[in-house]
């Protein structure tokens, strides 16, 4: 069921005025965002939409069955509450949870306004589809024609491969043309059959057409064998796979949809700590600078400080992001950057370092425009920032049996944290050729790049793949310095050593 057959209430008076006065707040700030429209949905409704993913309609499909019953288990057992909801659209959609205390609707509204801002005004949010409601019901329609038409074990078995790959995309496909028109190089002219020499009159009976025909044939079938396949490696496995995979025409469909979601959520996972980061600061700084009022201070700082909260063995975005904000613009209201403040010795001075310039608002909104978490990170976390919020690296310890801080050093600790954002901690896979030894196999490679390959997953991907591909597929991979070629035949997973 979607949640548009459903009853969704609509905003009662009382909350309909806490909107547009938390808007005013929000624009008087510099926040620019697309209209955006508020709903109350119930907290079973709530879940509904989250399992979707933030949308109130998508095809069927089990896993979101499944989440929605691990949502619902979740919020009955009291280990979790979704307080809201917001969907990167033109216009903006955002929803609240019936049951909230009217604090808490008036955090989610200013948060929701941060987010909304972000979707905007960040450039790696530019290129994604503004109108994903629509698109989305769209699919959800077409999923279902193709249902009725083939089956639903056919076609829900298929989305299932589908989307056990959806992560294998190019995430910055979008900003840069990966694939040039070819310059043809004196190699790769047409060829040219060479003739035996012979008098103008014999000509025609020393090199025959039909003869000269043959063999310039046969040098064009050999140039198109030695020609690459795609011409360079492809990141963009789903593309690869779409444009010549041997799939009937509904599948290509399937499959070109399933991409298409998948650039669609790319840009949020790569702002994850910005944009929520983003949503909290403001959220914090429109409730107590505006909006609260002195009965709701108490159960305002509860609410924030749970939201900013450490979590035990992972990094809390919204707490990484709020605490990173909230230090730019404290750096560049006070001149702490550049030059003289990065060869400043002394630590006292440094501390109290305070040149009164004032921009930090101008600052913030900058980087708001221009970043993803990985440059960010890269650009703000500061050997500073990480002393004073202690930030450190653990490891586990086996004897001892237990987790142990293992470096305290920043310059460790923001590696660590590049190296997990970095393709989302996924490895690098790209198609090298999809005519591997000429028998129509596909072959990919595991560059490394600081993320290792987990092998049984690689097994079922590979899996997964052939039922797409038809033909073999294959991966290089490359383990403590030696080749190793992993691949799927049909019946069977094959590894064997090759040259690394």
């Amino acid at each position: 069921m979607s949640v548009t057959q459903t009853h969704r209430q609509s905003l009662s008076p009382e909350l309909a005025r806490l909107t547009e006065e938390i808007e005013v707040y929000a624009r008087e700030y510099g926040l620019d965002f697309y209209e955006t429209f508020f709903e109350v949905l119930d907290f079973e409704e709530m879940n509904m939409v989250a399992a979707y993913g933030g949308f109130p309609n998508r095809y069927p499909h089990w896993k979101f069955g499944m989440e929605y019953e691990r949502l619902n288990k979740s919020y009955a057992y009291g280990l979790h509450k979704i307080y809201e909801m917001v969907i990167n659209n033109d216009p903006c959609y955002a929803y609240l949870l019936e049951c909230n205390h009217l604090v808490d609707q008036k955090i989610v509204m200013a948060h929701v306004y941060g987010h909304c801002d972000f979707f905007k005004n960040n450039i790696w949010f530019s290129k994604t589809n503004r109108k994903m409601m629509d698109t989305m019901a769209n699919h959800a329609t077409k999923i279902r024609k193709y249902i009725d038409k083939y089956g639903l074990d056919a076609v829900e078995g298929f989305i299932d491969v589908c989307l056990s790959i959806d992560d294998l995309i190019d995430h910055h496909s979008v900003f840069i043309e990966r694939r040039t028109k070819r310059k043809k190089h004196a190699e790769e002219e047409a060829p040219i059959v060479k003739k035996i020499a012979a008098s103008e009159y014999m000509d025609e009976f020393i090199n025959p057409r039909e003869f000269l025909e043959h063999q310039k044939q046969k040098l064009e079938e050999d140039r198109q064998k030695r020609r690459r396949f795609p011409e360079d490696p492809q990141k963009d496995v789903l593309l690869f796979v779409v444009e010549n995979a041997p799939l009937e025409n509904w599948q290509r469909d399937v499959l070109w949809m399933i991409r298409e979601e998948a650039y669609y959520f790319a840009p949020q996972a790569q702002t994850k700590i910005m944009n929520e980061g983003w949503a909290t600061y403001w959220h914090a700084k429109i409730m107590t600078e505006r909006a609260l009022n002195d009965a709701e201070v108490i159960d305002f700082a509860d609410h924030h400080s749970g939201t900013v909260a450490a979590h035990p063995g992972q990094i809390n975005p919204y707490r990484l992001g709020f605490e990173l904000w909230k230090d730019i613009e404290d750096r560049w209201n006070k001149g702490k950057f550049g030059k003289d403040y990065d060869e400043c010795d002394d630590y006292l001075e440094k501390r109290e370092w305070d040149l009164g310039l004032g921009l930090g608002r101008e600052k913030i909104f900058e980087t708001r425009r221009v970043h993803n978490d990985i440059t960010f990170i890269d650009a703000f976390f500061t050997e500073e920032f990480c002393h004073q919020k202690r930030f450190f690296t653990y490891q586990f310890n086996p004897e001892r049996g237990v987790y142990e801080i293992a470096d305290r050093n920043w310059k460790s600790v923001k590696e660590k944290l590049l190296f997990s954002l970095t393709n989302f901690g996924q490895p690098f896979i790209y198609v090298t050729d999809g005519n591997f030894d000429n028998r129509g196999e596909l072959l990919m490679e595991h560059r490394h790049e600081g993320i290792d390959l987990r092998v049984d997953y690689a097994k079922d991907t590979l899996k997964n793949l052939f039922s797409i591909w038809s033909r073999p597929v294959q991966l290089k991979n490359v383990v403590e310095g030696k080749g190793k070629l992993l691949t799927f035949d049909a019946e069977n997973h094959i590894e064997r050593k090759i040259d690394g």
